[in-house]
C-alpha cells in the first residue's frame, strides 16, 4: 500500500529520484522481505536501487552488479523482452501495471508465481522519470492457516479438471458459496482473484508439459483448457515471458513441435 499511495501521489525531481535510492528506504529497508523482489529504474530502464532478493535471484554476488543495467543486460532474451515492454508502458505511456501474474525462473531453473506492480515516477511537471516495482511471491497457505473443506474441493477440482470450460462461478458454485465470498476466501489464502489461479493453474499445467513431454504446442494448449492457440501463446508469453516454443528449448527435454 505504501508503495501504490507513494508513486502514484509524488511529483518527483530527477535529483529526488536519485535520494530514493538512498540505503534506507529502497536496498536496506526492502532486504527485509526476502519474498518480495524490489527495484527503482530511471527513465531509460536502467536499475537505480534494487534490494537482496532481487540480487540473490538473478544469480549476482552483490547489488553493483545490477545497479546501471538493464534488463537486457541481466535476464535470458525473451525474459528481458517482456520485462522491457512492461517498462515501456510504465516509462512511456505512464500506464502502471498492478498484480500482474508471472511465472518466474530463478537460477536453479525452479518456477515460482508472483505478483508484479510497477509504478510511475513523475517530476514537479507531471514528467515520467522512472519507475518503482514490486514482485511478491505467491505461495500456497501455511500450515496453520485455515482452510475452509469446501474451498479444497473446490481448487482439487480445478487442478484435475482445468481443461474444462471454468470460471469463477462455477468454482464458487462447486465451493457453494456465492462469486463474492469465494473471491474473499481465495485472496485471502492464496493472494489471487479466482481468475488468476485458474490462469496459474493453467499455465502451470502447460509448463511441466512443454518442459517434460515431446507434445505438440497446440495440443497442449487444448490439453490446458486454451481453444485459441495465438491466446494461449499470449497468455504464456505474459506469464513466462517466453513463447511456448522458446520456453521448450530453453527448459524442456522434449522436442520443439
Amino acid at each position: 500500500m505504501f508503495l501504490s499511495h507513494f508513486t502514484m501521489t509524488s511529483r518527483l525531481t530527477t535529483r529526488q529520484l536519485a535520494q530514493l535510492a538512498a540505503p534506507l528506504l529502497s536496498g536496506d529497508l526492502f532486504d527485509l522481505l526476502p519474498d518480495t523482489v524490489f527495484f527503482l529504474k530511471d527513465r531509460a530502464g536502467h536499475y537505480i536501487a534494487v534490494n537482496q532478493t532481487l540480487v540473490e535471484r538473478c544469480g549476482r554476488r552483490s547489488k553493483t552488479e545490477l545497479l546501471g543495467r538493464t534488463v537486457a543486460d541481466v535476464f535470458p532474451a525473451g525474459m528481458a523482452e517482456s520485462y522491457a515492454e512492461q517498462d515501456r508502458q510504465v516509462l512511456v505511456l505512464g500506464q502502471p501495471i498492478l498484480n500482474q501474474l508471472e511465472l518466474h525462473l530463478y537460477p536453479n531453473h525452479q518456477p515460482g508465481w508472483c505478483l508484479t506492480a510497477k509504478l510511475p515516477l513523475r517530476d514537479d511537471a507531471g514528467c515520467v522519470v522512472g519507475l518503482a516495482g514490486l514482485s511478491r511471491d505467491v505461495r500456497a497457505p501455511a500450515a496453520t492457516d485455515p482452510i475452509p473443506p469446501a474451498l479444497v474441493a473446490a481448487v482439487d477440482h480445478l487442478r484435475v479438471h482445468y481443461a474444462d470450460p471454468m470460471s469463477p462461478a462455477r468454482l464458487a458454485a462447486i465451493a457453494g458459496l456465492t462469486p463474492p465470498q469465494f473471491t474473499r476466501q481465495v485472496k485471502r489464502l492464496m493472494q489471487l482473484t479466482p481468475a488468476q489461479l485458474i490462469l496459474q493453474t493453467r499455465i502451470q499445467a502447460a509448463a511441466v508439459l512443454l518442459r517434460d513431454s515431446p507434445t505438440p504446442v497446440a495440443a497442449i494448449a487444448v490439453a490446458c483448457g486454451f481453444y485459441d492457440h495465438s491466446a494461449f501463446a499470449r497468455y504464456f508469453k505474459t506469464a513466462t515471458g517466453l513463447r511456448p516454443l522458446a520456453y521448450r528449448r530453453a527448459f524442456g527435454s522434449g522436442r520443439s513441435a
